[in-house]
């Protein structure tokens, strides 16, 4: 019997062979400090290609070496970088996966030596720094930033980009009237706080014609921040722009109370998915799939970005198919290990 959360699923010209995706995880293992991938990361990654995931997303790779939320954070800011991404995306194509990379630039929560940048001069918590107020000269070079990584990671092979725009990252601040007290274009409006994140689409559309993601935080849990009502129009915007899925996570972007549960993200990801008409994808201890399909099969959510789960079990899919009746390819290699 066919089943949704192992049904394709094509966007634009790519073809995902099920709907699950490793969700982009830092994992600060780029001990040499310099962004690069260690031996570790092949492993990682690699293992849930083998482990039948879909889509894998590389976690959280910065475009600029200050934009680190640590030192020890991926990078994608030097053309050095390209070629250990490069065999990486060659090793998790072979098993049969796609593959997708989050640019991404930590804002106030970067935890690195020297200065740090933010649309307004606001610390997040301690122990975090006060940041500086980013001009029109820093964030102008940021979005040529991220474009900059974005022809990078076209030169490595990746079928999918993604933008970082939540949990309180630095397009996220700029989205949030808690974090954004600007009074020039970039603040003050939701179309104003919406400009550099729009700026960033449109630089990155310039050098990249592929499927384009963007996560968000679509609930600030402050009674004066933003919910996934006020990111249905943020959806709609990205839409225009040319954003093909949004990826919907929340909270980050002040320190908050979250009340968490099974599935506590998926109402967001079907109220934008419903309210925008952009696919969405759904996040957030989603752990069986039976789960899983049910939000497929409701039409909640496009695709289904597993997180801890494949961190605990890198052969996950193989449980969801089981559970599901239904039958997988596996690796040559292991084709006696699932025959039941």
């Amino acid at each position: 019997m066919s089943r949704a959360l192992f049904s394709p699923f094509t966007i634009k010209d790519v073809k995902v062979k099920n709907r699950i995706v490793m969700s982009p995880m830092c994992m600060y293992s780029a001990v040499n400090k310099e962004g690069f991938l260690e031996d570790f990361h092949y492993t990682h990654y690699i293992s849930r290609a083998v482990g039948q995931v879909g889509l894998i997303m590389i976690e959280a790779t910065a475009v600029t070496k200050q934009g680190r939320i640590s030192d020890q954070d991926l990078g994608i800011w030097d053309d050095k970088h390209v070629q250990p991404f490069q065999k990486l995306v060659q090793e998790i194509q072979a098993y049969g996966a796609k593959t997708a990379i989050q640019l991404a630039h930590a804002g106030r929560k970067a935890m690195v030596e020297g200065d740090i940048y933010a649309p307004s001069p606001i610390p997040f918590d301690q122990p975090f720094r006060l940041p500086k107020e980013m001009t029109e000269e820093d964030i102008n070079e940021t979005v040529q930033s991220f474009q900059n990584g974005a022809r990078r990671a076209k030169a490595a092979g990746f079928d999918i980009i993604e933008l970082h725009g939540a949990h309180g990252y630095l397009i996220n601040e700029f989205l949030s009237p808690l974090t954004n007290k600007r009074n020039d274009l970039y603040g003050g409006t939701p179309e104003n706080r919406y400009r550099f994140l729009k700026e960033i689409i449109h630089a990155v559309k310039q050098v990249w014609d592929g499927p384009l993601f963007v996560r968000i935080s679509a609930n600030d849990y402050n009674q004066e921040g933003l919910t996934a009502k006020d990111y249905v129009q943020y959806a709609k915007w990205m839409r225009e722009d040319g954003v093909d899925l949004i990826d919907v996570s929340s909270g980050a972007v002040v320190p908050a109370t979250i009340n968490v549960y099974p599935g506590y993200q998926v109402k967001y990801a079907e109220t934008i998915r419903k309210e925008s008409g952009v696919c969405t994808g759904a996040v957030g201890m989603i752990t069986s799939g039976l789960q899983a399909e049910e939000i497929l099969r409701n039409e909640r959510a496009d695709l289904i970005f597993i997180g801890r789960e494949l961190l605990r079990n890198p052969y996950w899919p193989y449980e969801a198919a089981k559970e599901l009746k239904t039958e997988i390819t596996a690796p040559t290699q292991y084709e006696r290990g699932w025959i039941f």
